[in-house]
């Protein structure tokens, strides 16, 4: 490998030390750092305190040119307040390295692979929310898309990675596909660029991530001693660009340590100290606005905060991150079935889903997890007063969809700690 990375030693045992700007290998800088970027973008819209500053004129101007999607129709623009009904919103991390000199240097700027496909799903009665990762080495079948430039269309094609829709097509052939892939109607999506990773890691001053055994990654430069980090810039994309230094050291367990940074990234925004704060609140409003191209329907400021309002007050314990079940073929992997169908299944009626699995082998539980309150025991009722007959019962919350154990992911609220690799085991 040219011109090696190099760790820097910042003199803190407990902050990473990472390699600055320099040539490195496009296998792991283009294919990892999107997926952040694309978490970036859903998550930032829990902020309630952000949908001020999406709403202001800076903020909208930075917002790139928009695309048309194929089922996209024109309604009303939704005023300042929770979107009616339910949300999918797909977002989409392009591996293209076009205007971003200041990330990677002076290189060139080809790539246009979607190596990021991500579906936001918010339930219809705004109580749950879930953020679903589709591997970018899966093999999909492909609908006819029309070509960027107008000239035609690409014919079907029934096997390919899922990665290769962006460039045929777009951002619109990217969400053709997830809706034949899904059942689902998905009338919002974003493209999101790798500029934004630094900008909206910094607007919250940082992502506390845990890890439990030393990553050790010369491919990127990381270098993280046991303990708690706080990420935030380069460090923080290097940290999601990490494969080789964790887990088994494949892109299916640096997904699980990614939604390991989106959970931490979202306990951040929702704090007191980021929410109280409207410069860091501008300032994440204006990485994401800054950094991404929208469709039509969601090239709105409105539109944005009505998303927002509709995931604000959403429990940490009901924004779950899974990834898709699959498995292994030559060259990829594939949707494993009926878990993938049933996953889908709820989704389209709109069930909370949960999780029976583990986090995958990239992560394993925080030992110094916060302790949750115990609940307050049930009131014993007197036998001596008759119940009241007329009385109201209590409703129970229903279970939710339950999903196979082969789906990994976390919420929110779980705490999770990175499970190291040393170079010695690579």
């Amino acid at each position: 490998m040219s011109d090696q990375l190099r760790p820097r030693s910042n003199g803190s045992k407990n902050l990473s030390t990472v390699a600055r700007h320099g040539r490195q290998k496009r296998s792991s800088a283009l294919k990892t750092v999107a997926r952040f970027v694309a978490a970036g973008l859903a998550v930032v819209l829990v902020s309630s305190v952000s949908v001020a500053a999406i709403a202001t004129f800076d903020v909208a101007k930075s917002v790139q040119p928009s695309v048309h999607l194929d089922n996209e129709t024109k309604g009303p623009v939704p005023s300042i307040g929770a979107i009616d009904g339910g949300v999918n919103m797909l977002v989409v991390g392009s591996d293209s390295r076009k205007d971003q000199d200041a990330v990677f240097g002076p290189e060139d700027s080809t790539g246009d692979l979607n190596d990021v496909t991500m579906l936001l799903h918010i339930s219809e009665d705004h109580t749950n929310a879930s953020v679903i990762s589709f591997p970018r080495d899966m093999y999909v079948p492909i609908p006819s898309c029309n070509k960027i430039d107008g000239s035609g269309s690409y014919n079907a094609m029934s096997r390919q990675k899922i990665n290769t829709t962006l460039t045929y097509g777009g951002l619109a052939c990217t969400v053709a596909t997830v809706e034949k892939l899904t059942g689902l109607d998905i009338p919002f999506a974003a493209e999101v660029q790798f500029s934004g990773v630094m900008a909206m890691s910094t607007a919250v001053g940082g992502v506390p991530v845990c890890v439990a055994e030393r990553i050790e990654d010369e491919y990127t430069g990381t270098f993280l001693d046991p303990g708690e980090h706080t990420l935030q810039g380069f460090e923080a994309l290097q940290f999601l660009r990490t494969r080789h230094g964790l887990g088994d050291g494949s892109d299916l367990t640096r997904i699980n340590n990614q939604q390991l940074f989106m959970s931490s990234l979202v306990r951040t925004i929702k704090s007191a100290d980021t929410l109280s704060d409207p410069t860091k609140v501008y300032s994440l409003a204006k990485a994401v606005t800054g950094n991404m191209r929208l469709s039509d329907s969601l090239n709105n400021v409105s539109v944005l905060a009505s998303i927002a309002v509709a995931l604000k007050d959403i429990d940490l314990s009901k924004v779950v991150f899974a990834q898709v079940p699959t498995g292994n073929v030559t060259g990829g992997v594939a949707p494993s079935q009926p878990a993938f169908k049933n996953m889908f299944t709820a989704i389209a009626a709109d069930e909370s889903i949960q999780l029976s699995g583990k986090t995958g082998s990239g992560t394993v539980a925080d030992p110094n997890a916060p302790v949750a309150a115990e609940p307050a025991p049930a009131t014993t009722a007197d036998p001596a007063v008759p119940a009241d007959p007329a009385a109201t019962p209590v409703p129970t919350e229903a279970p939710g969809a339950v999903l196979d154990k082969s789906v990994t992911g976390q919420t929110a609220a779980d705490y999770t700690c990175t499970s190291g690799r040393l170079l010695k085991d690579q």
